[in-house]
């Protein structure tokens, strides 16, 4: 199986998708703290996004680690099971920074401010879907899975600042 990132490079239209509205580029990796995960298991930057905030692999292994995102804030929150998982998040919610309480209501308000600055979001993200390879789950489905990752197993995985040894704020409590 192809690797995910490499479709992602190779797809020009799944890429702009991801640029935006997913605020997702594979060229920034590098994260602006020294941060290192309280459990000790690695902790690999691969993406980012315009305000600074980092991607990061847990663990060992391929695309199929746990990823934790990293906002330049201080805040941080595992997000998805894999880079397959995190791509159907920025694929079908790509506003889920605002999902303060993972709910379709508030989702749906968040779509409709998307919808009205890009009237063909359905359509692009559609395109960039069938460009990976990834079939796309709804809403619910993805915003429950997003909740189940956020805060269940999302609790191991603490990020600390390495200089002061101080601990990330949770992107979201519940």
């Amino acid at each position: 199986m192809e690797s995910l990132i490499a479709a992602i490079r190779e797809q020009e239209e799944a890429a702009r998708f991801l640029a935006w509205p997913g605020d997702f580029d594979l060229e920034r990796g590098d994260h602006v703290e020294e941060v290192r995960l309280a459990s000790g298991a690695a902790l690999e930057g691969f993406a980012g996004d315009g305000a600074g905030g980092t991607y990061f692999f847990c663990g060992a292994g391929g695309e199929e680690r746990p990823v934790l995102y990293a906002d330049s804030e201080g805040g941080s929150a595992l997000i998805a099971i894999g880079l397959r998982e995190l791509m159907r998040l920025l694929l079908v919610v790509p506003w889920w920074r605002d999902c303060q309480t993972f709910t379709e209501e508030e989702s749906r308000e968040l779509e409709s401010e998307y919808l009205q600055d890009m009237p063909d979001l359905a359509a692009r993200r559609d395109r960039a879907a069938a460009a990976l390879g990834l079939g796309l789950p709804d809403q619910a489905e993805v915003l429950a899975r997003f909740r189940e990752v956020a805060t269940g197993p999302g609790e191991q995985f603490v990020l600390i600042f390495t200089p002061e040894g101080h601990p990330y704020a949770p992107l979201f409590s519940l």
